[in-house]
């Protein structure tokens, strides 16, 4: 720090910076000189950034005897709310698609000709559509600003600077770091001096440093490279103080903040793994409505007010910022699985207490409470039009109801996001001065949208590791500097004037955003400011992006390149490498599982055995192991849906008829009115969980083509010989191999001519192949043929679609039913396994029974029947690790084809 700047500071100036960061630079630099002098105690300095420095000065003069005039001062929220109602009013309204942005785009451009004195020169100056909207706007805002009367930050310097003479100077007043001064801030330096105070610019001074300039292959590696040298510097000299700049930081803050996480924390991402500071600070914040704690207190109040995606209220279901979040952790989990069978993909809040109150539904009893208490709230509390700080109250009170925060402590960050979503909140009630009333929905629009403008960051312990933006870093010292991404495209920094000013009026004006040779002169200011800021100075730049080569920066290409060699970086061990450094790896074939006991009977249905046939393994883990992936919840009804109400149709309606002769006897009528009850009752069953899907208008058209699609397939059904429906849907025990599985019976025929046939209803694809063969793909009709213990005459699939109705399957005797021959004339390549009937009888048996023992023995080989093909659908990868095989271990696509 200069020796005059300490001086000054001692005898009580007051020092004004451009941006914060600069002025807690200098506050900690000057306490460290006091301390290491041998102080204990000394005078806060005063020094501040530039708008926080005007906002105090207004602060002054509205609680001095000067304040009566003084207009009040807009929060930034209140800012955009009048913006947003200038822009509703005008003629221009009705091409926006939402006020929003734009409001805060105008707010950004009358700051900015208000600080280059603009304003008075707008109405005069040829422009596009944009400008002469912002006129418009702009003036509209004027008129509600003095109806208040109001000001805002754009013009709080005006208001302040005629009154410095009744404030109390400083004395002395030093601007401190200022390279470009607009002419606002140089009037208000000018206001300040004919107030009596003493006023002095003041820059930096320089450090001599060595400077060295690095190409890296990709923009990943030179960050890589950067976390490196920074945690070597720190490691030789915990001490030093290391900046980081990074130009374009927003693009890349993520992307730096795991690299650097990676580097200095390697172990932070492992469960238990104890919670620190990093020894580094990212300057820049991110929206508010970005951290999870506001996120789903956002979340609660949009699901409290009207319907949101699934995926939404999942989160919430599972968030630790509901009260009973620990107590029911397990529960809510299982009741989120649950209700992806259930639920629509737009789900209410109604809609998830009605489901969270099903019979079979796991009882998270805290948090369904808390949802039904929340829904009255809702009916009672959160309609009609209210002014803001009544919505404030009432969003309060809801997220009270929901237990927000939750249960368990929060940490610091947390505890800090908290407070910060409090004042927003409190910030938000303050618009009753500027906006009228408005409805629930509106109101939690409006709040989200200040949580996005937010910018915020949990304040952390001071860190010897600061990565900065390039104009924030600008005249800060550190002892060592490294800035990346200089490329050509990015440093100069890109022009970017602001829309709604006309550019010729920026550009006379020389603002750097807008002036290509202002722009210039500032970016070689802060470079010229980067080479002299450390006593090391490495300047980097990427070479490549994807296949599009980089160049560096015009600004650099003077300084002499180095290696990474030569920066002494050492090669750090990552947290991968050393686990599997750290390993004791012991190899082993283990493919089998605990055995089950032969007189178990085993959930899951047929299941057991399509899945033992498909994959051991997948069978292994989803019946034994019970793993499942979680269901996506898809816009109305899907096939298993579709399936399960035609089902419940022809069930129903065979109950009634009974037999063929049935069937022939009723009238179309009588026929029509039975498969109208039928397809009520049907609904009714399915709508217990499927109400969203099958409400209104959607449960008239389902009900529509289930009648139709039934009465196609009872015509179809006439054409068969005399047979009667002995049963439907009924559930039998079955066990081949030493498992015992309860399998659902869609319909058995006894035909007249002697014999049983079980039918297989299909609304999908069926092929008779599928049963066929080794490991058949579809065991359903062979388990049940051999299972139900009567002499099957023939087995079929009933396939039932729209124009289309045939039976596929095999019969003992050629004429049992329609379009079903023998094993012998079957078309299928497979069939030449069985020489007749009772051969294919034996087969099913042999097959089943073979099926049933690798199950019982606990068979869990990763054995895919058809390679990739059995494995595309299959939800287990994660589990059974099948693509870190040999490739050649698979078929590929075209041959698995051939072999269907």
């Amino acid at each position: 720090m200069r020796a005059d700047l300490i001086d000054l500071l001692e005898s009580g100036a007051t020092v004004v910076t451009p941006n914060r960061r600069l002025a807690l630079h200098l506050k900690r630099d000057f306490d460290a000189l006091q301390s290491a002098d041998g102080r204990t105690v000394w005078p806060t300095p005063d020094i501040l950034p530039w708008t926080a420095w005007l906002e105090r000065s207004y602060e002054d003069l509205l609680h001095s005897e000067f304040g009566g005039g003084l207009p009040m001062l807009l929060s930034a929220p209140q800012e955009v709310a009048l913006w947003e109602e200038a822009i509703r009013g005008s003629e221009f309204a009705g091409i926006l698609l939402s006020p929003a942005p734009t409001a805060a785009q105008c707010r950004e451009a009358w700051r900015l000709v208000h600080t280059w004195r603009l304003r008075a020169r707008l109405p005069e100056t040829d422009t596009n559509e944009d400008g002469k909207a912002f006129v418009d706007w702009a003036r509209r805002y004027e008129r509600s600003c003095a109806r208040g009367p109001y000001t805002d930050a754009a013009r709080l310097c005006d208001v302040v600077a005629p009154m410095f003479v009744n404030l109390a100077n400083p004395g002395t007043a030093v601007f401190y770091g200022f390279d470009v001064i607009a002419p606002q801030q140089r009037e208000c330096m000018a206001a300040l001096a004919d107030a009596g105070v003493s006023v002095r610019e003041i820059l930096p001074e320089k450090k001599q440093g060595r400077a060295a300039r690095i190409g890296f292959t990709s923009e990943r590696e030179e960050v890589q490279a950067c976390a490196r040298w920074a945690r070597t510097r720190i490691e030789e000299n915990p001490a030093a103080r290391i900046g980081v700049v990074v130009p374009e930081f927003a693009h890349h803050r993520e992307m730096i903040r795991r690299c650097f996480l990676a580097e200095m924390q390697p172990n932070h991402a492992l469960p238990g793994a104890a919670r620190q500071d990093p020894p580094f600070n990212i300057s820049l914040g991110v929206a508010l409505s970005a951290y999870p704690l506001v996120q789903d207190a956002l979340l609660m109040l949009q699901l409290a007010g009207r319907e949101v995606e699934f995926a939404n209220a999942s989160r919430l279901i599972r968030s630790p910022y509901l009260g009973g979040a620990v107590t029911e952790m397990a529960v809510r989990a299982r009741l989120d699985a649950a209700l992806r069978r259930r639920v629509s993909p737009r789900v209410s809040l109604d809609a998830l207490s009605r489901l969270m109150a099903a019979k079979n539904a796991p009882r998270a009893t805290d948090l369904a409470q808390r949802f039904a208490r929340l829904a009255e709230f809702r009916r009672s509390d959160l309609f009609g039009l209210r002014l803001p700080s009544d919505w404030a109250k009432a969003i309060s009170e809801a997220l009270s109801i929901g237990g927000f925060p939750g249960e368990r402590s929060l940490d610091s960050a947390e505890y800090q996001t908290l407070k910060k979503w409090h004042d927003v909140v409190a910030s938000f009630a303050t618009l009753d001065r500027v906006a009228g009333r408005m409805g629930y929905a509106q109101a939690c629009s409006r709040l989200a949208r200040m949580a996005a403008d937010t910018l915020y960051q949990p304040e952390a312990e001071d860190v010897p590791i600061q990565i900065l933006g390039a104009l924030e870093s600008n005249h800060l010292h550190f002892d060592h500097l490294w800035v990346t991404g200089l490329t050509e495209d990015v440093w100069p920094i890109p022009l970017r004037p602001n829309p709604f000013v006309p550019v010729r009026l920026q550009r006379e004006a020389g603002i750097p955003e807008a002036d290509p040779a202002a722009a210039l002169e500032l970016d070689r200011r802060i470079t010229r400011g980067w080479l002299a800021a450390a006593d090391e100075i490495v300047l980097s730049h990427p070479q490549r992006e994807d296949d599009r080569e980089l160049l560096p920066s015009p600004l650099i290409v003077d300084i002499d390149e180095t290696t990474a060699a030569n920066l002494g970086l050492p090669a750090h061990v990552g947290l991968r490498d050393m686990i599997n450094l750290a390993a004791h790896v012991e190899s082993g074939a283990d493919f089998t599982g605990p055995r089950i006991a032969s007189a178990t009977s085993h959930e899951g249905g047929t299941a057991v055995f399509r899945d033992q046939a498909a994959c051991p393994f997948r069978a292994f883990a989803r019946h034994r192991l019970g793993a499942n992936s979680l269901d996506s919840p898809l816009p109305g009804l899907d096939a298993m849906d579709r399936g399960t109400l035609l089902h419940s149709v022809l069930a129903s309606a065979w109950k009634s008829l009974r037999n063929k002769a049935g069937l022939d006897g009723i009238s179309d009528e009588d026929l029509d009115n039975l498969l109208d009850v039928c397809a009520t009752h049907a609904i009714a069953k399915v709508r217990q969980w499927r109400a969203e899907a099958l409400s209104g208008r959607f449960a008239e058209l389902e009900k529509a083509r289930l009648v139709g699609l039934a009465r196609s397939w009872l015509s179809f059904e006439k054409r068969r010989a005399d047979f009667d429906v002995v049963l439907v849907e009924q559930k039998r025990p079955m066990t081949f191999g030493g498992v015992t599985v309860n399998a659902t019976l869609d319909r058995m025929d006894e035909l007249r001519s002697g014999g049983r046939v079980i039918l297989d209803y299909k609304t999908g694809t069926a092929t008779v192949s599928a049963w066929l063969g080794p490991r058949p793909d579809e065991p359903q009709i062979p388990l049940y043929a051999l299972g139900s213990g009567e002499d099957i005459a023939a087995t079929a699939f009933a396939v039932i679609k729209a124009g289309a109705a045939e039976f596929k399957g095999v019969a003992r005797e050629p004429g049992l039913l329609p379009g079903v021959t023998t094993i012998s004339e079957s078309r299928s390549a497979s069939a030449a396994l069985y020489e007749s009937w009772d051969a294919l009888l034996a087969g099913w048996q042999a097959e089943l029974d073979q099926l049933g023992r690798g199950f019982a023995a606990g068979d869990a080989r990763v054995d895919p029947k058809r390679g990739d093909l059995t494995c595309r659908f299959c939800d287990l990868h994660a589990l059974c690790r099948v693509n870190e095989r040999s490739a050649d271990l698979y078929l590929d696509d075209a041959a698995a084809d051939r072999d269907d």
